[in-house]
């Protein structure tokens, strides 16, 4: 079972990954530095560091889906 403390949503938009508000700062709207095609690459095993832009803090998305991003510590 996949635990929803280590969830975060986000939207694709236009070619971009946006998150609605960053879990640490609570900046609204940021646009993450991800492609989509990186999200199938992570859905097939492959882990990724992604820095959020808006307050330099760091996770390591190790799954995703179509609405959800899966880190590896707990962000809720």
């Amino acid at each position: 079972m996949i635990p929803f403390s280590r969830t975060w949503p986000y939207d694709k938009v236009m070619g971009d990954i946006y998150v609605h508000e960053c879990p640490f700062c609570g900046t609204n709207n940021v646009r993450l530095p991800l492609k989509p095609a990186e999200l199938s690459s992570i859905h097939e095993g492959k882990k990724k560091l992604l820095v959020f832009p808006c307050c330099n803090n760091r996770l390591h998305i190790i799954d995703t889906d179509n609405d959800y991003l899966l880190f590896d510590q707990d962000i809720r």
